[in-house]
């Protein structure tokens, strides 16, 4: 399968989770996977567009501001041009899990919003996460989705493993780039 848009949950994916309570409150705690930033190089350079789709409920839950969550957002998004693999738009959730929104994964907002604002199809898209959540948002909006082993996709793996499920597994972020992209 050819993808011309991939959809990337941001913590545990292209960055390390934060410590408990689980949350990246300032720019200085953002913490770059290895390989993640060659990742988005390589898929920028075959011409893929790249979006993040993240819960960040840290500011519903009154830990941080929006414009603190922009900071760190703003740093990722600096790194990645930096490196070569800038990002085409960032999605956030902001809502604290009880708010009922349509945009806190497994709810398929964020997922929507970024085919919409890429103008690519859902079949043209990947939704690349770390958590069951990522994968039940990727479903809901009718597009592909993949997860990787690092942050919580160990034990998201672990858990599809008791239902049998047919989701596609890669070590990290960098491994499923070239695996769809060809480049090693």
């Amino acid at each position: 399968m050819t993808y011309r848009h991939l959809i990337l949950d941001r913590d545990g994916v292209l960055n390390y989770a934060a410590p408990p309570p689980g949350f990246v409150l300032r720019p200085q705690d953002f913490r770059w996977l290895p390989g993640a930033l060659e990742a988005l190089t390589i898929l920028r350079a075959a011409g893929i567009r790249l979006s993040v789709a993240s819960n960040q409920s840290g500011v519903g839950r009154g830990l941080m501001s929006l414009a603190d969550l922009h900071a760190v957002n703003d740093r990722m998004q600096a790194d990645a041009a930096a490196a070569g693999g800038a990002l085409d738009a960032v999605f956030c959730c902001p809502h604290a899990p009880e708010a009922g929104c349509d945009c806190r994964k497994p709810e398929p907002g964020l997922i929507r919003a970024a085919i919409a604002r890429s103008g690519i199809s859902a079949d043209e898209s990947l939704v690349v996460g770390d958590d069951e959540r990522d994968l039940q948002a990727a479903q809901r909006a009718g597009v592909r989705a993949a997860l990787v082993r690092t942050g919580k996709g160990r034990v998201t793996e672990g858990r599809l493993a008791d239902r049998s499920s047919a989701t596609v597994v890669y070590d990290d972020f960098l491994a499923l780039t070239r695996a769809i992209t060809g480049d090693q």
